[in-house]
């Protein structure tokens, strides 16, 4: 909702918005475009504006939805609004995927704007090759993050159906998003609606490691393919080979040749899938892989995806988006290949809505287990309690309702060389500044 606030701004429409515990980064971009944020009130529909764009966060009840509901306002949902004043008429290059979305459609926007094609996007994080989450671009190419969750309370569809891509990159699909979904089924055939509306002039790049995307394709595909992965599997147009175990440094492989080496800061095989799902879809346009791999190099990774806040007297805090036990474990993954023996505490606020239903409390500890010390947050409005959790692995497991008793268990375990990932989908507090301040001050005393 604020990359299209910003979007709108471009465009010279005044804008203004509501919302509740807004945060950084994009707290900060709002501000920096002259976008204020209120409060919700039904003041701010005063005078009245010519259009709500309603975000799906907000439900009936709302006194700034009942407001516009009770004196018939003209309102329209974020995705529809980008799809009748932003998409038509453009080339629209969208990522979906369970994880993944931000990082790579980031990646695919670099990629197009260090091949001189001006793209326009949207993506939710801030990539840091550009500063911002969203611009207008060229108006010829637009990249888009396509997320799977419901549009608005008044349109139940997946979000991405509204963008109609010529381009489409299938990361990965597990069960996510529990309080809209019932099961893994009803997300795909979200994905197969989203399929539908791919022409057949268009593309998929499909990642071919993922069975559930498959188990979408057989229920109908009417666009041209191609399919990538990073595993063993030598049916497909697209590979890598790792030449650091981190995958810092791997070469990407077409139709059995070698397009040239990856030499870059980030880390783990999910971002190593990310990149090849970026520079298939960008051959899509015409941007050859060498020229690809270039602007790869010179990727910086997205605000709040492995993150490095700082580091006091060799203990480095680390800020990670990861709010799914499949991407904890992918992020725990790269930054243990990368670290070797060093310690690695990790700092988990499991609060996004399917964390706080309880949906993956059972494998919650086993996407942990490769942490030698795991702190865990109890957030607002959670069904269940973490210190619920049962230890099976060797590491220490500790759970914490207060906040400052957490974060003055970090700082006493923290010792030179130790790492510090924290992992939450939201502002937690301002715990990354807090921890950096801290150790400060404990080894200022030294």
């Amino acid at each position: 909702m604020g990359g299209i606030a910003g979007l709108a701004r471009e465009m010279g429409i005044r804008v203004t918005g509501s919302d509740t515990n807004i945060y950084p980064p994009m707290s900060t971009q709002l501000e920096q475009l002259g976008i204020k944020v209120n409060q919700y009130d039904v003041a701010n529909l005063e005078p009245e504006p010519d259009i709500v764009v309603i975000g799906n966060a907000l439900s009936r009840g709302n006194p700034e939805v009942e407001a516009v509901l009770n004196k018939g306002i003209k309102y329209v949902s974020g995705p529809q609004w980008l799809s009748e004043n932003f998409l038509q008429g453009q080339h629209v290059l969208a990522v979906a995927g369970t994880h993944g979305k931000t990082t790579t459609s980031s990646m695919l926007a670099w990629i197009l704007e260090y091949s001189g094609l001006e793209p326009g996007f949207l993506i939710g994080g801030i990539p840091q090759n550009f500063g911002i989450s969203a611009r207008a671009g060229g108006r010829k190419y637009f990249v888009i993050e396509a997320d799977e969750y419901d549009t608005a309370f008044f349109d139940k569809r997946s979000k991405f159906i509204h963008y109609h891509p010529q381009t489409l990159i299938l990361n990965n699909l597990e069960f996510d998003h529990a309080d809209i979904f019932a099961d893994l089924d009803a997300i795909k055939q979200q994905f197969h609606f989203l399929v539908r509306t791919v022409p057949g002039a268009g593309q998929l790049v499909i990642n071919a490691d993922e069975k559930n995307l498959q188990d979408v394709i057989d229920m109908g595909c009417w666009s041209e393919s191609c399919h990538f992965s990073i595993t063993e599997n030598k049916n497909t147009e697209w590979q890598i080979e790792s030449l650091k175990q981190d995958y810092s440094q791997f070469k990407i492989v077409f139709n059995n040749k070698s397009a040239g080496i990856v030499d870059w800061p980030l880390m783990g095989s999910h971002n190593a899938a990310n990149a090849l799902a970026a520079v298939a879809a960008a051959a899509h346009v015409g941007i050859s892989a060498e020229s690809a791999i270039e602007a790869l190099n010179q990727f910086i990774n997205v605000k709040r995806r492995m993150e490095v806040r700082g580091t006091i007297n060799n203990v480095t805090v680390y800020d990670d988006f990861a709010h799914h036990p499949t991407a904890i474990y992918t992020t725990l993954e790269g930054l243990r290949k990368h670290c070797g023996n060093e310690k690695i505490i990790a700092i988990l606020e499991p609060r996004s809505n399917t964390m706080k239903m309880g949906v993956h409390k059972n494998t919650l500890l086993e996407s942990l287990r490769l942490a030698d010390s795991v702190l865990i947050y109890q957030p607002e409005n959670s069904e269940w309690s973490v210190s619920d959790l049962k230890n099976n692995h060797a590491q220490e497991i500790s759970t914490y309702t207060d906040f400052n008793s957490l974060l003055n268990e970090a700082l006493e375990q923290s010792q030179p060389g130790d790492n510090l990932l924290v992992m939450s989908n939201g502002g937690f507090s301002g715990i990354h500044n807090k921890l950096l301040a801290g150790l400060e001050k404990k080894y200022s005393k030294h």
